[in-house]
């Protein structure tokens, strides 16, 4: 069993580290005895003991059926306990709106979907309104047992409007609009707010399996795309919550525009339907697996593949990068397959000064920037951010 790269200390002043050193293992372990979590923390076995006892009480944590049949006395796992907590995560989109109640191990208990051409505050909130009673009933829950609420949105939804086809001024709204002041009008709880993109990579970081890596970059194709970045095993959202916001990057010799937006994004793919006169709201739908759609599935993967190639390049010579992991609100076989010509680009593409990374599908899928706004709590209460500790 291989540590997470942080050991913990005896010191008592210290504990509430301790206390995520070990949630953070149990976590991504799936369970542990204590004998595993001493020798993976590095805190004597007294030490973790305390802890486990102190996680136990809390609720945090519930004890596993009792392994037999090993050297020695029978050993007890702990792993999390999903109903330690639940939140409310809101996703605001480009063309939907989301609201559901996750529990503490990253599960969609119920979940509330509407569409809508465009976002405004006015629709957002109204869905807001209608939809938190159904959410929070279907989750046989109550708003007293709701820890916090998160919101997962782009930061800049007054932007892009040119490639949206959405009047400027429609939009323009949200340019002044408080989301977490408005949403505390009509609800009791403390509101976090993260960028889309950074809050798919967190769901990505905190509920994939990516224990082998420490830095790497995340893709998040959505209506436009986005994403993360991973640094010394945790998300590093930037002073302004922008770091991995993809879209704006530039990539060369690309027919129809010069940023990784105007090629990876579903927009492309959407406005590629509309000009043949096919239905685009099949990419929307979760149901739907896109063979529909033929030569424009096919031109859109040439194209996003291409540019996300570009960008990755780009980005390795930024940072040398462990990874790339690349999501998306599309199916799981369409999004196999980007990954692979993806790959497929790399292999053609000049790597002089980079290393070749490792490029693979996420985990989460099209529900990860609502699961990864629950992830923001869990992220700042629970867990361990090394990026955090390091800065002054």
């Amino acid at each position: 069993m291989s540590s997470i790269g942080q050991r913990g200390t005896n010191q008592l002043d210290v504990r509430g580290y301790n206390e995520r050193l070990l949630l953070q293992l149990v976590r991504r372990h799936g369970e542990m005895t204590k004998a595993e979590a001493t020798r993976a923390s590095g805190l004597s076995a007294n030490a973790t003991s305390v802890i486990f006892r102190k996680l136990e009480k809390s609720g945090l944590v519930l004890r596993g059926d009792r392994i037999l049949g090993r050297i020695g006395q029978p050993s007890t796992p702990m792993r999390i306990n999903p109903d330690a907590h639940k939140y409310v995560s809101l996703k605001i989109g480009r063309r939907s709106v989301e609201l559901a109640v996750i529990n503490f191990v990253g599960e969609i208990v119920s979940q509330r979907k509407e569409s809508y051409s465009y976002p405004t505050p006015q629709n957002v909130m109204n869905f807001v309104g209608r939809m938190l009673t159904p959410v929070i009933r279907s989750a046989k829950t109550s708003r007293k047992k709701v820890t916090a609420m998160a919101v997962a949105m782009p930061f800049e939804l007054w932007s892009w409007t040119d490639q949206f086809g959405v009047p400027k001024e429609k939009l323009q709204a949200w340019h002044d609009f408080d989301v977490a002041a408005n949403l505390n009008k009509i609800v009791p709880w403390t509101i976090a707010v993260e960028n889309d993109g950074t809050a798919a990579c967190r769901a990505e970081q905190i509920f994939g399996e990516h224990s082998g890596k420490q830095d790497w970059i995340y893709f998040f194709v959505g209506t436009f795309i986005g994403g993360g970045v991973v640094l010394n095993g945790s998300v590093f959202p930037g002073r302004r919550g922008n770091a991995g916001g993809f879209g704006p990057m530039r990539v060369p010799d690309m027919a129809g525009g010069d940023r990784l937006v105007d090629h990876a994004s579903l927009i492309v793919l959407e406005r590629s339907l509309v000009s043949a006169g096919i239905d685009p709201e099949n990419i929307y739908d979760e149901a739907a697996d896109w063979t529909e759609f033929g030569e424009h599935l096919e031109h859109w993967l040439q194209r996003a593949s291409k540019s996300l190639s570009y960008a990755v390049v780009s980005s390795l010579s930024i940072m040398d990068f462990d990874a790339v992991v690349i999501d998306g609100a599309i199916p799981q076989a369409v999004k196999d397959r980007l990954v692979a010509q993806v790959i497929e680009q790399l292999k053609v593409t000049d790597l002089q000064g980079v290393l070749f990374p490792a490029v693979e599908p996420g985990q989460i899928g099209r529900n990860a920037r609502l699961i990864g706004a629950a992830g923001t709590l869990i992220n700042q209460h629970y867990l361990l951010d090394q990026n955090t500790l390091m800065r002054v």
